[in-house]
């Protein structure tokens, strides 16, 4: 089997299962262009209609996915992480460490961001890449110091009169006694609490997973948008199943109950702007995931640029106040 072959053959084994006839027809592609630069044979019509019959399959796949297979497809292995966008969205990040009172938590990052002419703070869950990595980010999920440290980064970059750009993407605050003992509710509370009142732009876009307060804690932003499909939920669809219906077998009714995808964030208010994907999803095309997420920043930096601060502080708080009402109709329970 030629290395192509074998990318093509990990690809199919990684994927998710409503992707399986696409990456088969994937690797179907990769050994007719194998073929063809082996053999000199003329097999550019079969790849192109394998091509265009490839886009439209993908355009109906991901046009009527479920809301748990939206969540799979932000959880995906090869989906961009914060770590990404910072080497190929910034053109330079300095990383700043530290919470100054227990230590650095690797599942936050932090730094100085450049972006042609913009300059901001970047503040972001980090899952890591190899297992190595996974395990010393907690996979995503920040201690209370991380939530700290974001916090005294933003409260620096008030100082410096720099717009703060939150990547979101965590199933939750890590949930371990330690980090209870630590303050980790508190910590939470205090960041919402004050990220209300913060001098400066603050931009919030949920790349992954955007799981209960532990996205939240960096989450209050004047602008929140929400890749396409990406999710954004009080709980997990697993915690909701676990809790509702005693079973995990339920999570995919859990997430058609929570509304946590994008159009549907969108319907209620809850996010400003959903960015659309790449066809098939942002793994499939990282770096036109990276132009658009980019785009989208400078977009909302140069606007809210232009309000006065008092005046930014304001509608904040009446975004984030004014979200839920009225309600459509009274909560059932039975």
């Amino acid at each position: 089997m030629s290395s192509s072959e074998h990318r093509a053959a990990e690809t199919i084994q990684n994927g998710l299962g409503f992707e399986r006839p696409l990456l088969e027809m994937e690797q179907k592609i990769a050994e007719l262009e194998r073929l063809a630069q082996s053999t000199h044979l003329d097999l550019a019509g079969e790849i192109k209609a394998l091509q265009e019959r490839l886009r439209r399959q993908t355009a109906e796949v991901y046009g009527s996915l479920t809301p748990w297979e939206k969540v799979n497809v932000a959880r995906h292995a090869d989906r961009p992480l914060t770590s990404d966008y910072v080497q190929n969205m910034c053109d330079d990040f300095v990383e700043l460490h530290g919470d100054r009172v227990f230590g650095d938590d690797r599942a936050m990052v932090t730094g100085l961001a450049t972006m042609g002419d913009l300059r901001f703070m970047l503040v972001g869950h980090r899952k890591g890449k190899t297992v190595k990595d996974r395990l010393a980010c907690n996979f995503g999920c920040a201690h209370p110091e991380g939530y700290r440290k974001a916090l005294q980064k933003m409260k620096l970059a008030e100082r410096m009169n720099l717009p703060i750009v939150t990547l979101i993407n965590t199933p939750g605050a890590y949930p371990g006694i330690g980090a209870e003992e630590r303050g980790q509710a508190a910590a939470i509370a205090t960041n919402i609490l004050e990220m209300f009142g913060l001098r400066v732009p603050i931009l919030s876009i949920v790349i992954g997973e955007g799981g209960s307060g532990g996205a939240l804690g960096i989450g209050v932003g004047d602008r929140v948008g929400i890749l396409e499909h990406s999710y954004y939920s009080v709980i997990s669809p697993e915690g909701c199943a676990a809790i509702l219906w005693k079973s995990g077998d339920k999570a995919p009714d859990a997430a058609e109950a929570l509304k946590l995808t994008s159009g549907e964030l969108l319907k209620h208010g809850l996010v400003d702007a959903v960015i659309e994907e790449p066809l098939g999803g942002a793994h499939r095309d990282p770096a036109g995931t990276y132009v658009r997420v980019r785009n989208q920043i400078e977009t909302w930096i140069n606007e809210l640029r232009g309000y006065e601060v008092d005046e930014l502080l304001d509608r904040r708080y009446a975004k984030f106040r004014g979200m839920g009402l009225p309600l459509a109709s009274p909560i059932e329970v039975g």
